[in-house]
């Protein structure tokens, strides 16, 4: 299990609030929230409340700063604790939503659809083994989205609406 301590003011000033797991709503225990400590495990932040919104991966370590550093425009509002995964790691990608069209199934980073497989779009997926990041640009840039295994008939109807996946990332503890 994780533990991440979160501060109002940047460079860990201001009251903090340590988490252990999951939190929808960081209002409810900081005002704001600037900075950031990762003592142990991996978390996802959210700049909106309920896990929506632009997400961050922080891995163990200090960020005094986050909002300069990852180009937040405002504050965390809510995190998300991943589990370590020990094991195989399996996704199959649909190029159009409710599992249409070209699909292909990996089980490693593919830092490009498009060059590897060929396909233009990945609009639903199905997470079998593992924790995944999936990028809007190739070589792993652009906004990301965590995905836990489960179904995503469509990334539009989860509020995606404007992303496209373009590159594909195993969270692992060597990532």
């Amino acid at each position: 299990m994780g533990k991440i301590v979160f501060f109002e003011n940047k460079n860990f000033q201001g009251r903090s609030y340590e988490c252990m797991g999951d939190c929808s709503d960081m209002h409810s225990h900081l005002s704001r929230c600037q900075s950031c400590r990762v003592e142990s495990g991996c978390f996802m932040v959210y700049d909106r409340p309920n896990f929506m919104g632009n997400q961050f991966l922080m891995r163990r370590g200090e960020y005094s700063d986050y909002m300069s550093m990852f180009g937040m425009s405002d504050c965390i509002r809510s995190c998300r604790s991943i589990p370590m995964h020990r094991g195989q790691y399996r996704m199959k990608i649909y190029e159009r939503e409710n599992y249409g069209g070209q699909s292909m199934e990996l089980m490693d980073d593919c830092d490009s659809i498009m060059d590897r497989y060929r396909m233009s779009d990945c609009q639903s997926c199905n997470v079998m083994d593992g924790h995944w990041l999936m990028y809007e640009q190739p070589h792993f840039r652009g906004r990301m989205m965590y995905m836990r295994p489960g179904e995503y008939r469509s990334f539009r109807e989860m509020g995606m609406n404007n992303m496209r996946f373009m590159s594909m990332r195993r969270i692992t503890d060597m990532m």
